[in-house]
């Protein structure tokens, strides 16, 4: 369904749960850089109405998820450590040229942020399916899901801005460029690490 290239092993959801307090405070942070996006795509694209609508609805939700995740932190005792530099989001930054064009920009804006949430899906599936702990579990499970509404809301919106067979093949060479990374990945208690 998400069209990811590269599987995360189960041994990235062992390094995830013996560093828990590392992993939740990452995953607070992207949380908090998802909503950012958001809020940033309404400031850019604001004569997009439809676009505005539903980037405020996902702002709204990626803080609320971060909300989520702190109180679960504080809740067992943790404290939220402080931001890393998220390498994950900047090399799929890369993958794509610079452009003035504002709506190839748009576009590249829009299937980096899918393709974000479709990992971001398949990591918390992963972990959710790899605890013992009921409570994550089942925390990983809905958040999963809102994360796999995400991606496919950015791959549609890319799809209604320009030709879908352009937006495609640019979202199936993003996919390679990702699966390529992601090969050296799953060795830190990161959400993309």
């Amino acid at each position: 369904m998400l069209g990811l290239q590269f599987e995360t092993t189960t041994s990235w959801a062992d390094i995830a749960k013996d560093n828990l307090e590392q992993i939740l405070t990452d995953h607070a942070f992207l949380e908090q850089k998802a909503a950012s996006n958001a809020v940033s795509i309404i400031i850019n694209y604001s004569e997009e109405t439809e676009l505005v609508k539903e980037m405020s609805n996902i702002a709204i939700e990626e803080m609320q998820h971060f909300k989520m995740v702190h109180l679960l932190m504080v809740k067992r005792g943790m404290v939220l450590g402080r931001e890393q530099k998220n390498d994950y989001a900047v090399q799929l930054q890369k993958f794509f040229p610079k452009t003035k064009d504002r709506t190839d920009a748009l576009i590249q804006r829009l299937l980096v942020a899918a393709l974000i949430e479709a990992r971001s899906c398949e990591r918390f599936k992963v972990f959710s399916e790899n605890m013992e702990d009921d409570e994550l579990k089942k925390f990983y499970k809905n958040l999963m899901i809102s994360e796999a509404n995400h991606y496919t809301t950015f791959l549609q919106f890319a799809r209604q801005y320009q030709d879908r067979e352009i937006v495609d093949k640019k979202w199936h060479a993003l996919l390679k460029y990702e699966a390529e990374m992601m090969k050296v990945r799953g060795t830190i208690a990161k959400i993309h690490g």
